[in-house]
């Protein structure tokens, strides 16, 4: 029984509250990207200001619609195609291979220790010296062709994606094997089941730190004795003073580096759900 003159309580009108929401969460995504990329918006921004201005020199950094234009223009004509795939081609074989062998390196190096003594001290002496010192001698005993181009990358490649593999294991927590083991768990499945999904961020880390360099070698590597590739490109572009197409290069070179680090991103997050949510 009601009231007369009141309204039923569920008579009443309530306000819909999705507007409010959606704009609370616009608010949000816009501040984090702000947070995020605005720095790096600033910073392109100054340049175009400064170059435009003639604050610095067009001729050595010139402004970031022309380097914009260069690169539009490779790509639509395809005179960047070719070398886009040459040059993932290279590092991407390099990095395929550095990954076939330092995983398994180092899960078996992080878990026998004899193996570890045995092997450490040459992987130390090899890690400590330049791929591009060693440049030379790969050309030497390869060739100018591409086996010495994806070997300088390869080997530049291996060493973080081993260390950062060895570490991992070792990172392990003893008390969980032990807790495995005191329940009966084989040393197979103890591997499978602890060591190995502990090991996957410390690997990822490697695998990313990995990606990063073998671009950072593909450069080198292509600028000696290549006719074709990003690298060549850059090269190619400096001889000729081609100021834009040469940062266009540059600026691709970091875009392609910026997909393969969220691509890894991605993969790891999809496979460390659990560290994720721990997080």
């Amino acid at each position: 029984m009601t009231l007369q003159g009141l309204d039923p309580p569920f008579s009443r009108p309530v306000a819909n509250p999705s507007g409010a929401v959606i704009l609370r969460r616009g608010g949000l995504v816009a501040r984090r990207f702000a947070t995020r990329y605005g720095v790096l918006i600033g910073f392109l921004a100054f340049w175009q200001v400064a170059a435009t201005l003639g604050w610095v020199n067009p001729a050595i950094f010139p402004p970031i619609d022309q380097i914009a234009t260069a690169l539009w223009g490779a790509l639509a004509d395809g005179s960047l195609t070719d070398d886009i795939a040459i040059s993932l081609q290279r590092a991407g074989i390099a990095f395929v291979a550095a990954v076939g062998l330092g995983i398994p390196l180092g899960l078996l190096m992080g878990q026998i220790r004899v193996i570890e003594r045995a092997l450490d001290p040459i992987l130390q002496l090899f890690r400590q010296t330049s791929a591009l010192a060693l440049y030379p001698v790969f050309i030497l005993i390869l060739g100018l062709g591409e086996t010495s181009k994806v070997f300088v990358i390869f080997w530049a490649t291996l060493f973080p994606i081993l260390l950062a593999t060895i570490g991992g294991v070792k990172e392990v927590d003893a008390k969980l094997i032990e807790m495995a083991r005191s329940y009966g768990a084989r040393q197979t499945t103890v591997f499978r089941r602890v060591i190995l999904p502990a090991s996957v961020p410390a690997i990822f880390v490697g695998l990313r730190l990995s990606a990063t360099t073998s671009l950072l070698l593909l450069i080198a590597a292509e600028m000696i004795g290549a006719n074709k590739g990003i690298g060549f490109q850059v090269m190619n572009a400096q001889y000729n003073f081609q100021i834009p197409l040469m940062f266009a290069a540059i600026f691709l070179l970091a875009m392609l580096g910026l997909a393969a680090n969220a691509v890894l991103v991605a993969l790891q997050n999809h496979l460390c759900r659990w560290s994720v949510a721990s997080r």
